[in-house]
């Protein structure tokens, strides 16, 4: 599988390498430039398949970066700026900006936005866009970043609610004793009781909230199936 290429343009150290955990932690290889000179120069000498470019930078700032970037290069550009103002955003689309996220945010947001430039832009094809999700209904698991979207917006699971939804998701509308989900979901690690099962439904069920597909099947379970 294609490792994509992403090129972090911050001036602030410490935020390019948060940046980079996440996107290494979701598969991505990354590149870092602290300034828009050394970022056009990277691009003129490492293949980078998407730019994450903040705009408040010495010297060359990030719109400017844009420009000799669409003048030259056909390289996606996502502005991640603490800019917050509606002009600000508007400039950065009108320039050639594939799209703008607004720092402090969220990683699976982050995450998310990239892969949704990267397919919009024809880098991700089809085929491995469909071998890291899995889908039902209002709900998308992305299994090589870990993150959950529900009608598109992130929400944060904990490592065992994830696991326990994606193995709902894959036998979808079939009962599943507790028993199976504890024995196939904690593989034998957790020596508790079956109501460790409830729990986790129940705060499934809190976070998915409008997406809440999980119906106890009584007498046996839970399984996942859309609402008639």
């Amino acid at each position: 599988m294609h490792v994509y290429t992403i090129l972090v343009v911050d001036d602030e150290e410490d935020m390019r390498n948060l940046v980079e955990m996440y996107l290494l932690n979701s598969g991505y290889r990354c590149l870092q430039a602290a300034n828009g000179k050394e970022a056009i120069s990277m691009v003129e000498t490492e293949e980078v398949d998407l730019i994450l470019l903040d705009i408040m930078m010495p010297g060359m700032d990030g719109f400017s970066v844009c420009e000799e970037i669409r003048e030259n290069w056909e390289i996606p550009v996502i502005f991640v700026s603490a800019k917050g103002e509606e002009w600000d955003k508007v400039k950065g689309l009108k320039l050639g900006g594939d799209d703008y996220i607004v720092k402090p945010f969220n990683p699976g947001e982050l995450v998310a936005r990239v892969e949704a430039v990267l397919r919009r832009t024809g880098k991700l094809s089809l085929n491995e866009e469909n071998q890291n999700h899995v889908r039902f209904g209002k709900i998308s698991l992305n299994l090589q970043s870990r993150t959950v979207l529900v009608e598109g917006k992130p929400i944060n699971l904990t490592l065992k609610e994830f696991e326990l939804l994606l193995f709902l998701m894959r036998h979808k509308s079939q009962a599943l004793s507790r028993e199976q989900l504890l024995e196939n979901v904690w593989n034998g690690e957790y020596g508790g009781s079956l109501r460790t099962v409830d729990t986790h439904i129940k705060t499934l069920r809190m976070k998915l909230r409008a997406a809440d597909y999980i119906q106890t099947v009584w007498g046996i379970g839970y399984k996942i199936e859309e609402k008639k």
